[in-house]
């Protein structure tokens, strides 16, 4: 987490439980929205765009 309660893309996967390299896929292919960026160019996630993700890959394995 960075210093202002961002999530970095490496917490967002390891709290979903993939890579970071498929959530960079899923935003490329346009499945979830495209994250926000710091100052170094970064990708930085909310608490919401968290919530959002982890609804998209629970979708995917929903039976």
């Amino acid at each position: 987490m960075t210093g202002n309660g961002r999530l970095t893309i490496t917490d967002v996967a390891k709290h979903i439980g993939v890579t970071t390299k498929t959530i960079i896929r899923w935003e490329a292919s346009g499945k979830i929205i495209k994250s926000k960026r710091d100052w170094r160019g970064w990708r930085v996630y909310t608490q919401d765009d968290l919530r959002t993700i982890q609804d998209f890959h629970n979708t995917l394995y929903e039976y």
